[in-house]
């Protein structure tokens, strides 16, 4: 198994890419920590991932405050020894026109994908080094790299391009610790995300028309993207680092 032994932090691991990237560390080995501010939703994702919960433990905060970054760490620390790999997955993402975005909106966007970034990576930094190595990957997007008439987002999209900005600094000032940080950037995933701002009845008509918007025919899947992080957190990415790979069926090649 590849990440057997190891041990991850995922934010936003309860649902979605989050909690598909957690099984898929699960399944290779992996120690998985997640966290995220529903109880709920993490005590049903450890439940179908890990029942035994021999390999899996969550925390439940809100990753814009630094004391959730904390207690993430240390209860990685403390029940499996220490940190290998962080995916810094939160997300929030609905459709706003420019000049409809209140004061609120813009702080929630900073606080859920800026601040959580940076906190959570602040937190695990220092176990990394005492490791000699360890893997950031964070969760972008396509929207950060080219908008989308269809759906307009603009402080979203630049709260990611943060993420996208964050990713190749760090990488950058981390890469003499042996740390490799790098980003995924989706186009439309099939994830209860939608479920914020459409009905139930509304969020399959909505994802089928968007289809045709990838090269590839086909709306990304969470297996889709959580593949893309297991294979930026292996050894055979190992001379990876500073890269926000596009994991979005061909749109930014046809935008381009």
């Amino acid at each position: 198994m590849k990440f057997e032994n190891k041990t991850v932090i995922i934010t936003g691991g309860g649902t979605g890419i989050g909690r598909k990237t957690a099984e898929l560390f699960v399944k290779e080995g992996a120690n998985v920590v997640i966290n995220g501010r529903r109880e709920e939703k993490l005590k049903q994702a450890i439940s179908e991932i890990d029942p035994s919960g021999k390999n899996m433990r969550y925390v439940v905060g809100d990753i814009s405050d630094p004391s959730t970054s904390k207690q993430l760490v240390q209860t990685a620390i403390e029940l499996f020894g220490g940190i290998d790999i962080l995916v810094n997955n939160t997300g929030k993402f609905i459709p706003t026109p420019f000049t409809e975005y209140t004061p609120d909106d813009i702080q929630s966007y900073l606080d859920v994908i800026v601040k959580g970034t940076v906190f959570t990576s602040q937190a695990v930094i220092p176990e990394m080094r005492k490791n000699g190595e360890g893997v950031i990957i964070n969760t972008g997007s396509m929207w950060a790299i080219q908008p989308v008439e269809a759906t307009p987002s603009a402080v979203y999209s630049a709260a990611m391009a943060g993420r996208h900005a964050l990713t190749k600094n760090m990488a950058l000032e981390l890469a003499v610790d042996n740390i490799r940080v790098n980003a995924v950037a989706p186009a439309v995933v099939e994830t209860p995300i939608y479920n914020n701002f459409l009905s139930d009845e509304e969020v399959p008509k909505v994802l089928d028309s968007f289809n045709d918007f990838h090269p590839l025919q086909r709306n990304g899947q969470p297996e889709d993207i959580a593949n893309a992080i297991l294979f930026l957190a292996s050894k055979e990415s190992s001379w990876i680092t500073g890269v926000v790979l596009p994991v979005d069926g061909g749109v930014t090649a046809r935008l381009r």
